[in-house]
């Protein structure tokens, strides 16, 4: 299959800048096409490196300490100017503290759940996305004791159309967690066991929340000290059926 058609579209794909009908048909065919898959994944994990390496600024509390204290002292005679200037300098320093904290933090959550996402399309270019083979649960869940700090309950899928592949270990800003891998018709599903702390507490709303990503459906919950992720390009609605019966056997 020639993909240079194609490749030439990943890194527009990679920021979103497609329009929907191509970013929808990008993602088709990532799903079925292991070289373009494979590229995608080189593409995001710069983007991710490169993204880590930039720091965040934000005005000090000791520089808005003293334009306060500054702005509550009295101005010298005929030095309204001064004062004037100084209280909108003042309001300038706030101002971009706040520009800069705001997106700073949904910029932050965003990377977060891309770097999710970024596991999930490198285990769809992996020739091996599992390290434990196996549709029982009761094999699955196993596999993960002693690895990770935390246990899980993967749900009974029998009868329900899902189907688990396998899992294995992964580790997304730091935090080790499991990785499982469910087939839903064509598609595969992601499924993604953290504990709740560190930029998953910080960051990611306690309540069930859906989300797009790059033209993948992702949901995320938190129980009991647990963060959960699914996430495909399947519908929403698939997605989240298969969330149900992960809350449910997690309740």
């Amino acid at each position: 299959m020639n993909c240079e058609a194609w490749q030439t579209k990943l890194d527009a794909y990679a920021d979103a800048e497609l329009p929907p009908e191509t970013m929808r048909s990008v993602a088709e065919h990532l799903s079925g096409c292991p070289a373009c898959t494979a590229e995608m994944a080189q593409i995001l994990q710069l983007k991710r490196v490169t993204a880590s390496a930039g720091k965040r600024y934000t005005a000090p509390p000791e520089l808005r300490a003293r334009v306060r204290q500054q702005i509550a002292g009295k101005p010298a005679r005929g030095g309204w100017r001064w004062a004037l200037g100084l209280a909108l300098a003042a309001v300038v320093v706030i101002g971009l503290g706040l520009a800069i904290i705001l997106p700073s933090r949904t910029a932050a959550r965003n990377q977060l759940i891309a770097g999710v996402v970024d596991r999930h399309v490198t285990a769809l270019a992996s020739a091996s996305p599992v390290d434990v083979v196996s549709s029982d649960r009761h094999t699955v869940k196993p596999w993960f004791a002693g690895k990770l700090p935390f246990t899980f309950n993967p749900p009974d899928l029998t009868g329900s159309g899902y189907t688990l592949v396998g899992g294995r270990m992964v580790f997304v800003d730091g935090e080790p967690g499991a990785h499982l891998i469910c087939d839903w018709r064509q598609h595969r599903i992601s499924i993604l066991v953290f504990q709740d702390q560190g930029d998953f507490g910080r960051l990611l709303p306690s309540a069930d929340r859906p989300w797009r990503s790059r033209a993948f459906n992702v949901e995320t919950w938190s129980r009991a000290g647990l963060r959960y992720f699914i996430v495909s390009d399947a519908g929403p609605e698939d997605v989240n059926t298969l969330a149900e019966l992960w809350k449910k056997a997690n309740s």
